[in-house]
């Protein structure tokens, strides 16, 4: 059985235990990790129809063929000049949808507004459930083809990293550096640049600073938060450099979320609650003096998306899973100054969680006038 086979017949198996009657599933990093890709994100309705015996896409005219090389899945298609009722209406017959008023419904959580109002007024009085209470667990626990694949993206990650450290000096721009990270994600041919955050001296405070003109002065830090999609898969890693020699407070922050780090990965173990590795960061940040400057949540999952299940907060009681992966960032942020903020990707194992860059945490000294 192919992956995206299996994927949604474990989707099937989620809606007959849940007793819902479909998932809609639009453009998006859900439909490509259901099916290996997805189809152009514009104002056409287009999804995957999933129900618990059987599935079916509904797709503008101008995307079957191209899908359709993807899928073997029927397909209910409609041209620009006659619209998607006709289309959707034999769809749902198909499925043995038409009609049933009352019908627990999902639809992916970043469906566009209209698609979902175009099957709300096909199904009136059907009740309307995000489908991510059944796709979220399911894409929270990675198998061993998507923790390769996310090995390689923070390889690549790491190298941009490393070229725009080197880059840092007194003058530089923060736009300029973040100009270093594009182009070195763009020779390893990244499928894009997810964001690439360049923050210096007080800019450091803001946790997500929109990068701008201002100079690199000696004597302040700079903070890189970068990442970048490779195969559909996704990286983030946040490191700090400092122009000149570290004062003695910066150096006390960056010991403080670097003990977080540590901890944070000591409690990162299966069968321990998320909100564990939470309360072990933050644990660290406020025994150092600085609790009420973590002002964030320490991690979130990552895959096919940048944010993705599971959060993790100290509020979160599900239960850590061998393959889960999220990250691990705790920061301090003393506004008007600087902030410090350390950031690595976990992939959780047997034993505990091993993190995925090679680039070390310790605060990248820039000499003055390098």
């Amino acid at each position: 059985m192919k992956t995206s086979e299996a994927r949604i017949a474990r989707l099937q198996a989620q809606l007959r235990a849940k007793g819902w009657a479909a998932a809609f599933i639009a453009p998006g990093d859900d439909l490509r990790y259901l099916t290996g890709f997805t189809t152009t994100p514009d104002e056409r309705p287009a999804f995957l129809a999933v129900a618990p015996e059987g599935a079916a896409w509904l797709m503008p005219s101008l995307n079957r063929e191209q899908a359709a090389a993807q899928s073997d899945l029927p397909f209910f298609s409609y041209a620009d000049e006659e619209g998607p009722d006709g289309a959707l209406r034999r769809l749902l017959d198909s499925l043995g949808l038409s009609g049933r008023n009352g019908a627990s419904l999902a639809v992916n959580d970043d469906m566009r507004a209209d698609f979902l109002l175009l099957l709300q007024r096909a199904l009136p009085g059907a009740a309307w459930e995000p489908a991510s209470q059944v796709l979220g667990p399911m894409r929270m626990v990675k198998d061993a083809d998507e923790i390769a694949r996310l090995e390689r993206v923070a390889d690549i990650t790491d190298r941009a990293l490393e070229r725009a450290l080197a880059a840092v000096r007194p003058g530089v721009t923060e736009r300029q550096l973040q100009r270093v990270v594009e182009e070195a994600f763009g020779e390893e041919g990244v499928d894009e640049v997810l964001f690439a955050i360049v923050a210096a001296g007080p800019h450091s405070a803001y946790p997500h600073h929109h990068t701008s003109d201002r100079a690199v002065a000696a004597g302040e830090p700079v903070l890189f938060d970068i990442g970048a999609r490779k195969d559909g898969y996704c990286s983030d890693i946040t490191r700090m450099a400092y122009v000149g020699e570290p004062d003695e407070e910066y150096r006390r922050v960056h010991a403080a979320v670097e003990a977080a780090v540590e901890a944070a990965f000591a409690a990162a173990r299966p069968g321990v609650p998320l909100r564990a590795v939470d309360e072990a960061a933050r644990r660290a940040i406020t025994e150092a003096g600085y609790g009420p400057y973590f002002i964030h949540r320490t991690g979130h999952g990552l895959g096919l998306s940048g944010h993705e299940p599971p959060s993790v907060h100290g509020r979160n009681e599900a239960l850590i899973q061998e393959g889960m992966v999220f990250t691990i960032e705790p920061g301090v942020y003393l506004p008007g100054r600087f902030g410090v903020r350390l950031e690595e990707v976990a992939v959780v194992g047997p034993e505990g969680a091993r993190r995925l860059s090679r680039c070390a945490r310790d605060a990248f000294v820039v000499r003055e006038g390098a």
